[in-house]
């Protein structure tokens, strides 16, 4: 799943949460279910990161947009939402510039497991960001 559709489903998780805590763990918790879901993937690492790179400063890009529009009394909730629907990610930035993940073995290796993951997906991608990027603009501006 492309960074930027878990940024979006991190907003919503946090719109709906009462708290930051909250907030973050269920955005963490929102990264597997969505991973878990048919999406697009390359296990080229060459193909992999000319999507990944453009894909994390969109997916950056839009937080700062999102924590903007939530407003303050919403801010702190949406951004961790945010956050934590991200975080599980970390691994593929650490591996690449440090050369291991943050997280354990096998908590990596079942991260890995619940990929469903196709070359033929990224049309989907698109879609999902899309349609949840409105609802959220929705949300935050209705």
């Amino acid at each position: 799943m492309l960074i930027t559709n878990h940024v979006v489903s991190g907003a919503l998780v946090g719109l709906a949460a009462p708290g930051p805590v909250s907030a973050f763990a269920v955005g963490v918790a929102s990264h597997f279910a969505l991973d878990s879901v048919p999406h697009w993937g390359d296990q080229d690492p060459d193909v992999f990161l000319r999507v990944a790179v453009p894909d994390g400063l969109i997916g950056l890009a839009t937080m700062a947009v999102i924590a903007k529009a939530a407003g303050p009394e919403r801010r702190a909730r949406v951004v961790a939402g945010m956050l934590g629907a991200c975080f599980p990610d970390a691994d593929k930035p650490s591996e690449l510039f440090f050369g291991r993940s943050p997280f354990p073995v096998p908590v990596d290796d079942w991260h890995k497991s619940i990929q469903r993951e196709s070359t033929r997906r990224m049309p989907q991608e698109f879609i999902v960001a899309t349609l949840g990027a409105l609802v959220v603009r929705r949300l935050l501006t209705g």
